[in-house]
């Protein structure tokens, strides 16, 4: 067994990516393997197996777009939903003693 240890990180990634590939390979033969084995056995029993490949689907789910609630006004540019974390532009004039409604648009 390999010590991981000693090995650079050049080393260690190198080594990462050829076993990467290495897996992958046996992944696909092995899929060649009982792709061959469903039809011969098909084929024994006088039954002709199409396999049609499929490609994943994508990722449907698209994040849709929510209006802006806040605006610097400042610098137009500056905007926020609302949602996720404060911004930093918001933050300041918070800690200056502003409130968040002064800047809902």
């Amino acid at each position: 067994m390999t010590d991981f240890s000693k090995l650079s990180e050049q080393e260690l990634s190198v080594l990462i990516a050829d076993a990467s590939k290495a897996l992958e390979a046996k992944r696909q033969q092995a899929r060649r393997d009982v792709l061959a084995q469903i039809k011969s056995l098909a084929s024994t029993i006088g039954v002709d197996v199409q396999i049609t490949e499929q490609a994943p689907e994508a990722n449907t789910r698209k994040g849709s777009k929510v209006a802006i609630k806040y605006r610097d006004p400042g610098n137009p540019n500056n905007a926020w939903s609302g949602r996720g974390v404060k911004p930093r532009w918001l933050q300041e004039y918070v800690d200056q003693g502003r409130s968040v409604d002064e800047f809902r648009v």
